[in-house]
């Protein structure tokens, strides 16, 4: 198997609610998301054609499509944590989830938007999402 990653960058802000701590109030972050995606290479030797299993520049513009341009520069809170405050955010910057916006389910949300984006030859086969710069989440397609 032959895999490519592609890293993109987005800014977002979330707050976890009953968080423990400051992550309970409204905070923000500048994300990284490592974007690995898989093919069958179908010959030992070489990859026929023009050599790429998926061009660089389609899977930007997928998850682009899928990810950055519904997270970014967004407020992105659960349900649980609107009921809590009284909500005068704007449609246009607000993101909601019935789920806390941990990394670890924003690592999911990708997985499933960017899964439902991908041509049928081509495999996600991990993400990697930097909330900090020394704190990341993992999700890889382990069969």
């Amino acid at each position: 198997m032959i895999s490519i990653t592609k890293i993109f960058r987005f800014e977002a802000a979330h707050a976890i609610y009953k968080y423990p701590g400051s992550c309970q109030n409204i905070h923000g972050h500048s994300y990284e998301l490592q974007v690995t995606v898989q093919a069958e290479q179908l010959s030992e030797d070489f990859i026929h054609g023009l050599g790429i299993s998926i061009d660089f520049k389609d899977l930007k513009t997928r998850v682009q499509e899928a990810v950055i341009k519904v997270l970014d520069h967004k407020l992105i809170l659960s349900k649980a944590y609107l009921a809590k405050v009284k909500n005068t955010f704007s449609p246009d910057e607000l993101v909601i989830f019935d789920f806390e916006p941990t990394a670890e389910n924003l690592l999911i949300f990708s997985r499933n938007q960017i899964r439902s984006n991908l041509p049928e030859h081509i495999q996600l086969k991990s993400l990697r999402l930097y909330e900090t710069r020394d704190s990341f989440a993992d999700w890889s397609d382990v069969k």
